[in-house]
C-alpha cells in the first residue's frame, strides 16, 4: 500500500509538471502570436524611429499648425518615410487653407483607405529633388516631381508661382526645404 501511494504522488507530479509545461508552451505561443500580429500591423521605418532632434520635411510640417490637413493627408497615403529620407527635397506644402479651397468633401474622399493611390500621386506632385530658395526657383520654367510629372514655374510680379501657387514662407530642414504655398497643386490628368 505504501508503495502504490508513492507511485501515486510521484505521477500525480509528473502530471502536474507536464500539464504545466503545455499550460506555458500555449502562453508563449499566444504571446508570440500576439506580438507578431501586433509588430505586423505596426508601421516600420526611418519615419517611425525615435525622433533625434534633427528636422526634416515632415517633422517640420508635423510641427506645423497650419499644415495639419497635408499631415494627415502624408499619413493616410503612407508616406512618411519618403519624407525622412536623405534628400534633397522640395516640399511645395500647402496650408490647411488651402485644401478647404478645394470642392467640397474632396480632402475626405481623398482620405479614405480605397483613395490612398490618387492621394499619393498628388501629394508626390508637391515634390522635388532639390534644395531651392524662393529666388533660385525663378530661373526654372518647370520641376520634375517625384510622381514622374512637370509642374510649372512662373515669375508674376517678380515671384515665382509653383503650377499657379504663391511661396507664403520657406523653412530649411535636415532633408531639404519646405516651401509653404497657398493652393494645392493638382497634376495634370492624362489623356
Amino acid at each position: 500500500m505504501k508503495l502504490t501511494k508513492q507511485l501515486f504522488f510521484v505521477f500525480s507530479f509528473v502530471a502536474l509538471v507536464y500539464s504545466c509545461k503545455e499550460t506555458d508552451k500555449d502562453a508563449t505561443a499566444t504571446t508570440t502570436e500576439t506580438k507578431v500580429e501586433a509588430e505586423s500591423t505596426k508601421r516600420t521605418g526611418q519615419a517611425f524611429i525615435k525622433d533625434d532632434g534633427s528636422t526634416t520635411v515632415l517633422s517640420i510640417a508635423i510641427g506645423s499648425k497650419d499644415h495639419t490637413t497635408l499631415v494627415a493627408a502624408v499619413q493616410a497615403a503612407q508616406l512618411e518615410n519618403a519624407l525622412v529620407n536623405a534628400g534633397p527635397l522640395m516640399v511645395f506644402a500647402p496650408t490647411n487653407e488651402a485644401f478647404a479651397a478645394l470642392p467640397e468633401g474632396t480632402v475626405e474622399s481623398l482620405l479614405k483607405p480605397e483613395n490612398k493611390d490618387a492621394l499619393a500621386n498628388i501629394l508626390k506632385y508637391h515634390v522635388t529633388p532639390g534644395n531651392y530658395s524662393k529666388d533660385f526657383l525663378k530661373k526654372f520654367k518647370k520641376l520634375g516631381q517625384a510622381n514622374n510629372q512637370y509642374v510649372k514655374v512662373e515669375v508674376v510680379d517678380g515671384e515665382p508661382m509653383i503650377g499657379g501657387a504663391k511661396i507664403l514662407g520657406s523653412v530649411k530642414a535636415g532633408n531639404g526645404i519646405v516651401h509653404i504655398i497657398d493652393k494645392v497643386l493638382l497634376p495634370p490628368t492624362e489623356e
